[in-house]
C-alpha cells in the first residue's frame, strides 16, 4: 500500500476515532434518554455478574429493549474503540494492549460517572466493555489478514 493511501487511512481513522468518542461521551454523560442526569447518591456495583444475571432473570419484567441496550449495548459501545486504535496507530496493533487500552478507558468512564453521579459504576460495564473493544480488534485484525491475502 502507497505511503499517501496509508497517511489518509490514517486521518480518516483519527477523525472517525474523534466523531466515535464525541458521540460516546453523550449518550455515556449527557443523554437524558438513558438515565443521565445526576444522582442524588454515589452508585456502584463491584460484584462481577451481578447486573448481568439480573438483566437475564429479569428480562421477561424489564424488556427485550432495555436488557439489549444494557448487554448488548455494553459490548458494542467499545467495538469501534478496538477496531480504530489499530488503524490510527500501529503500536496499538497487539491483542493484549488493546484489551488493556479497552480496560483502561472503560474504567476511566466508570470512575467518571461514579464520582459526577451522572452513572453507575458497575464491574459488569467493565467486563463487557473490554469484551467490546477485543471484538473490535479482532475485526480490524480479520480485515486486516482479507486485506493482505488480497493485496499481498
Amino acid at each position: 500500500m502507497k505511503k499517501s493511501t496509508k497517511n489518509r487511512i490514517r486521518v480518516i481513522g483519527v477523525i472517525l476515532f474523534f466523531l466515535y468518542l464525541a458521540v460516546l461521551t453523550y449518550f455515556l454523560f449527557f443523554s437524558e434518554k438513558y438515565g443521565r442526569t445526576a444522582e442524588r447518591e454515589f452508585s456502584y456495583n463491584l460484584t462481577p455478574f451481578l447486573e448481568i444475571r439480573r438483566f437475564w432473570n429479569y428480562r421477561e419484567f424489564l424488556g427485550l429493549k432495555a436488557v439489549f441496550i444494557n448487554l448488548a449495548g455494553n459490548v458494542l459501545a467499545f467495538v469501534p474503540f478496538g477496531a480504530i486504535l489499530p488503524v490510527i496507530s500501529r503500536r496499538m496493533r497487539g491483542f493484549f494492549r488493546v484489551m488493556l487500552l479497552g480496560f483502561s478507558f472503560s474504567f476511566l468512564v466508570e470512575c467518571t460517572q461514579l464520582v459526577t453521579r451522572v452513572g453507575t459504576f458497575d464491574v459488569d460495564d467493565l467486563m463487557l466493555n473490554t469484551l467490546g473493544a477485543v471484538l473490535g480488534y479482532l475485526f480490524f485484525a480479520l480485515c486486516d489478514r482479507i486485506r493482505r491475502h488480497i493485496y499481498g
